[in-house]
């Protein structure tokens, strides 16, 4: 039987037992993350912390890591050591060490990072250690990434002997994250705190901190000196770890229960102190809801909060008897204290997962109440919410509450999503607004490094810090890097926020990017009466209606909204701020909303730009507060024709193209449009499939200004297609009848270096084309323009025209049919066919460059083995498929397994590969073999022969391997043929393939390093590129190996003390391996010669390419990233060479050193980028004598490299 609750205890004190959120005017409130408030904690109550960067964990290291660097102490009197270890893996064993030696260890993770500490968890908790995971929830990769949070990855750890603790809000990460380090320390064993990923980990919210004087009271400071006493010691020696023989290890396991058992015991009773201190109260199982509950939902992490506050709204409106438990402590999993928290009315009880277990019976929560209310005699169902971060909402819980009132309520459900395959989805109904009465609801639509979730960020903390308002913000990202949508959502009010989902009822709405009013759904959930602000250059309701779609206008005229504009990015140019319009809209956002008095708002709005910009200089702040200034006077009410607009008619409907693929229709259209929580199941490709040549439907046309090409200043360099990071500037060939058939406007020239491949055709003529709406508008081809042939011109001006130009070019004959030209330098590889297009990288990348050379010189035959990072998401991101084919349907294949293992999954691509192919060979040499019984024709038998005897190379094996699939397709009767059909049958293996190894430099250097390692020493024919940022730069740009020294990076706030790796010099201890150090924009004819040597060399290559990152901090933005490159050169700072085994076969120097003498302009490299120059603002005598180290470093590498070049030319001479 179940314990009664007492009948004397009201609903309202129920809710306010369990909620803990009634305000505390002793303290303030202060507006802080998930991740913040956790690692807050936790570098307070530690004495070591081991890091490795993983998404969404990340900030809760870089806190730390700011945090040791300002000296800032523990509760203990010390700094806590900052550790940045090689990998999930190594920052575990670290962690491991710590613990055995007496010290009070942390770390944070999410994902594959925390499943790569599995086997250390065992043994901490087989030893039984007290530290403590701080755990951001994320999804487990299956058949793709995601940085979104689910509960799979901790579902994933359940069984290693960890306690796991769970917070749902802000509030609770700060509090429970104590409670995880007490709690370890009282039971002397290991805990994993976790949230949810993104949802509450990046979620701004008003929250409660503790002094340290409140923490050192609640220390048990007997358990720790038990502890450092236990640790191991000469002085005390003991033996850990041994080996164990069946006759033991079960009775050893047996022998922790007790343990285990004293832990449910020992949380309550810190629950109970904390709750007595702050006077939020709370249990293991958290109960909310009517006291006579017949209904139940049982779940943890952020989906709590929607659903108590729908059940708060229907018990105190309609009296519904429901409910909802609170689960904090999962593990160990207390069956008493759940059975004591549940009302004995209870006869339905739904628990959710925010997980997938495949072949499973259920999920892993709803599995652990089946079994600990076995006794109960109620109907328990299991379902499934949140997955891959999908969003949970109070329609939801409502939808889930209907099931169970339904005769027969359907188990192992879903919710928000349509399963039209297997129907395990629950109908939802209409958005229920649950917000507290006065709570401003705010939604900013921006483009990615246009500031404005930045800007988001710091207005919360000005109405928390300045008024008596609660405030919450949650930002959702696309997966594009710089120039992805951004949505932030934003809420205030009088009293506490609850309210872990997007907002659906706004009061205000701004739209920071033009192309969104029209692209998306933007308006849908504005209230009627509610402010629209638009970015936009139209001023007059004139411009508007012509820009304006018609449906979008009637919806402004349908909810009545009060429409403003502004000319935000004119306003930014003209204050010198480029395209970071933040200020400029948050300053709009204050005087619109009046959530704070406009004079008192700008004056706070000023005070937070001195002190974030203060390291960049006055001229950073003057500008920044002029453009405030200027925001104010330029802020333009639209007084539209609202009757007019309520009558227009649909814009014309876009007509089914049946040229284009379904999957464009079910998949990347919707997805394009931010409606993909909406594609059913069924419409999903098995296994994660994602087709070829997908992004080129993207045109997202962000960019504000786009390239036009002057042909009078045209010299056919083809620079500009050279370094275009995007492929969307090319150069094309014209026969006479496609100029004569071009439109109007189109301008030619007559093409120089080329020779026509039709006789009949005297000459060709040139032209150098824009995609206007793939453009990102960096301005780099500009820039390296040698003649200024062109110019960037306003993409609203040009882009219809452009767009004409750019789709007859695209649909002409490609260029290598029509002409001969030379392909191993800078112009003739231009005028190949990119094999990569539109990746969705930041503006001005310059990984994207060095990729897409690599495709237009081998792309046809080539297989990627990509890492994790910035490659594999402008490389992988579904539904935009960069990676396009040729003519035939041929080009590159490219696949990503994790982010550790990439050297090995490209090796077994490499040795996968070779066998199918000397299978073929085998039986090609047996047909050939057998020339009486094999009946093959004799053309097609000296073929096969040639094909064999090209068999390793690329070009004359895919010749000869078109060829033979060409002629044994002309054989009537080939399937006949045993040996023909069998080789049609292998047909995909005729070709030599190229395998290439993609990754970025925290790959290689670091959590990758083994691998790649092991692939330089495995003799294989395949080709390793290194994409050298010198930081992590897909998670924010953290120092890696490959970072220098001096560096401001995060974990290296205080400038990096150490200098940057050389695995170009480690390779070459080898001797067998191609190595080689490239620039693109630096020396581009050298970058060309060292990937076409590597390609061609028979073993393992090795290119480093030198990337400049936006991490970096280019100022200017990454247009001027050429420059940099060529500093770095000139300085020293990038030292280009080539190292060649085939040339000691030829009695060549083996080692060509390709960088002249550095020249003293290092300082002038460093001024250009933030990432050095500013340590000179924060720690400027440390800037002294790490810049000074720096240059030191330089000169000698440099002079290492170069007495190698000339101890080779000296030994060449001997010989």
């Amino acid at each position: 039987m179940l314990r009664s609750r007492p009948k004397n205890v009201s609903f309202t004190n129920l809710l306010k037992k369990s909620s803990g959120l009634k305000r505390s005017f002793a303290k303030k409130l202060v507006p802080m993350d998930g991740n913040t408030a956790t690692s807050a904690i936790a570098y307070k109550m530690s004495d070591n912390i081991f890091l490795f960067p993983i998404t969404p964990a990340t900030p809760m290291s870089e806190n730390t890591d700011i945090w040791n660097s300002k000296g800032i102490k523990n509760v203990y009197d010390s700094v806590p050591d900052v550790i940045l270890m090689q990998s999930e893996g190594g920052a575990a064993g670290a962690l491991h060490g710590a613990c055995v030696s007496g010290c009070l260890p942390t770390t944070f993770t999410a994902s594959q990072g925390l499943l790569l500490m599995i086997p250390n968890m065992y043994r901490i908790s087989g030893e039984f250690w007290p530290t403590v995971f701080h755990v951001s929830a994320r999804v487990v990769g299956r058949n793709g990434l995601s940085i979104y949070g689910d509960q799979s990855d901790v579902m994933g750890v359940r069984a290693t002997g960890f306690a796991i603790l769970c917070s749902g809000t802000v509030q609770e990460c700060n509090d429970f994250a104590l409670l995880s380090h007490l709690s370890a320390f009282k039971s002397g064993g290991p805990f994993l705190h976790f949230f949810d990923g993104f949802r509450t980990s990046h979620e701004i919210s008003s929250i409660e901190n503790f002094t340290d004087e409140e923490l050192k009271k609640f220390i048990d400071w007997k358990a720790l000196e038990k502890h450092r006493k236990r640790a191991l010691n000469p002085e005390n020696p003991y033996c850990l770890g041994t080996v164990q023989q069946t006759d033991l290890g079960f009775q050893g396991i047996e022998s922790y229960n007790e343990k285990y058992n004293a832990i449910p015991g020992i949380v309550e009773n810190y629950m109970k102190q904390i709750g007595e201190l702050t006077g939020r109260k709370y249990h293991l199982f958290d109960y909310v809801g009517h006291p006579d509950a017949e209904h139940l939902i049982i779940m943890m992490g952020s989906g709590t909060q929607p659903a108590e506050e729908l059940i708060k709204k229907f018990v105190k409106e309609e009296n519904r008897k429901i409910g909802l438990i609170k689960v904090r402590l999962f593990r160990p999993f207390s069956k008493k204290h759940l059975l004591e928290a549940i009302p004995d009315s209870v006869k339905r009880i739904a628990v959710l997962d925010k997980c997938k277990e495949s072949g499973s019976i259920g999920e892993p929560l709803y599995l652990d109440v089946c079994c600990g209310l076995q006794e109960m005699g109620v109907k328990i169902i299991g379902g499934r919410y949140g997955v891959h971060g999908k969003e949970f909402t109070p329609s939801m819980v409502q939808a889930v509450f209907d099931n169970l009132k339904k005769k027969t309520p359907k188990n192992n459900f879903t919710v928000g999503i349509n399963d039209d395959v297997t129907f395990t989805s629950l109908e939802m109904g209409e958005p229920i607004d649950i917000m507290p009465k006065g709570t401003q609801q705010c939604v900013f639509w921006g483009i990615g490094s246009d500031g404005t979730v930045g800007a988001n960020k710091n207005a919360i903390k000005i109405i928390v810090d300045n008024t008596d308002l609660y405030g919450q913000g949650h930002f959702a990202y696309s997966a594009h890097k710089s120039g992805g949508v951004t949505i932030s959502h934003l809420r205030f009010g009088p009293k506490p926020i609850n309210a872990s989902y997007e907002i659906t009822n706004a009061d205000y709405i701004a739209c920071h990017c033009t192309p969104w009013v029209n692209k998306f759904d933007l308006l849908k959930p504005a209230k009627q009466n509610s402010i629209f602000l638009l970015n936009s250059p139209y001023n007059t309701v004139e411009e508007l209606e012509k820009f304006l779609t018609n449906e979008k206008k009637r919806e402004i005229a349908q909810k009545n909204l009060k429409f403003y504009n502004i000319n935000a990015s004119k306003i930014a140019v003209d204050a010198g701020l480029s395209g970071r319009i933040n200020m400029i809209m948050q300053t709009a956002f204050f005087k619109l909303s009046q959530v704070i008095e406009e004079k008192e708002a700008i004056e706070l709005l000023k005070k937070a730009i001195e002190k974030q910009y203060k390291i960049k200089g006055k001229t950073v702040i003057e500008k920044n507060c002029n453009a405030v200034d200027q925001t104010i006077e330029n802020i333009v009410e639209i007084s539209y024709p609202r009757e007019k607009w309520l009558n227009l008619k649909d814009s014309a409907v876009e007509e089914i193209d049946e040229s284009l693929p379904d999957y464009y229709y079910d998949i990347i259209k919707p997805v394009s449009n931010l409606q993909a929580n909406d594609i059913p199941v069924s419409k999903f490709p098995f296994c994660g499939y994602l087709p070829s040549s997908t992004s080129k439907y993207d045109k997202r046309g962000i960019a504000l200004t786009v390239p036009e090409w002057n042909s009078d200043k045209c010299v056919q360099c083809n620079l500009c297609s050279f370094v275009c990071p995007s492929s969307a500037i090319r150069p094309f060939l014209l026969t006479k009848s496609e100029v004569e058939n071009a439109p109007n406007g189109y301008q030619t020239l007559r093409a120089s270096g080329v020779k026509a491949k039709d006789a009949n055709e005297k000459s060709l003529d040139y032209k150098i084309q824009v995609s206007p709406y793939d453009c990102t508008g960096c301005n780099t081809c500009v820039v390296n323009c040698p003649t200024k042939a062109l110019e960037m011109r306003p993409l609203q001006e040009v882009a219809q025209k452009e767009q004409e130009f750019w789709d007859y070019s695209i649909n002409m004959d490609a260029n290598k049919k029509k002409a001969s030209f030379k392909t191993g330098n800078i112009k003739g590889s231009q005028f190949l066919q990119p094999l990569i297009e539109f990746p969705g990288a930041c503006a001005g990348c310059n990984e994207t460059p060095v990729v897409k050379l690599i495709t237009q010189l081998f792309g046809e035959q080539m297989m990627i083995a990509n890492s994790t990072g910035c490659s594999c998401v402008w490389g992988g991101t579904i539904p935009s498929n960069p990676w396009t084919t040729n003519e035939k349907g041929h080009g590159p294949s490219w696949g990503q397994s994790l982010f550790e293992d990439t050297a090995e999954y490209g090796l077994g691509m490499a040795k996968s590969t070779n066998t199918r192919r000397e299978k073929l060979k085998k039986l090609v040499e047996k047909a050939i073999k057998d020339k009486q019984g094999n009946e093959i024709n004799y053309e097609i038998m000296e073929t096969l022969q040639l094909w064999v005897n090209n068999f390793n190379d690329r070009e004359k094996s895919y010749e000869y391997g078109e060829q033979v699939k060409d002629m044994i397709l002309g054989e009537k009767n080939y399937k006949d043929n045993k040996f023909l059909k069998q080789i049609m049958q292998q047909k995909d293996m005729l070709a030599k393939k190229t395998q290439w190894i993609i990754g970025g430099d925290g790959w290689a250097n670091d959590i990758g390093f083994s691998g790649v390692d092991h692939v330089l020493a495995s003799g294989e024919n395949l080709n390793i590129l290194v994409l050298d940022t010198e930081a992590y730069s897909n998670t924010g740009g953290q120092a890696s190996k490959s970072t220098p020294r001096s560096t401001v990076a995060k974990f290296t706030a205080s400038g990096k003390n150490t200098k940057k790796k050389d695995l170009g010099s480690m390779a070459m201890t080898y001797g067998d391996v191609y190595v080689a150090s490239i620039s693109l924009n630096a020396n581009p004819k050298q970058a060309v010669k060292a990937l076409i040597e590597a390609e061609a060399y028979d073993g393992v290559s090795l290119i480093i390419a030198y990337t400049p990152c936006i991490a970096h901090g280019i100022k200017g933005g990454m247009g001027n990233s050429s420059e940099v490159n060529k500093l770095a050169l000139e300085s020293g700072y990038t030292t280009l060479f080539r190292f060649n085994p085939n040339n000691a076969k030829i009695n060549k120097p083996v080692f060509t050193l390709d960088s002249k003498k550095p020249k003293e302009v290092l300082d002038k490299f460093i001024k250009k980028q933030n990432r050095f120059d500013s340590l000179k603002f924060t720690y400027p005598e440390q800037a002294k004598i790490k810049l000074s180290q720096l240059q030191k470093d330089i000169v000698k590498k440099y002079n290492n490299y170069d007495r190698m070049a000339k101890s080779e030319k000296l030994n060449k001479k001997k010989k």
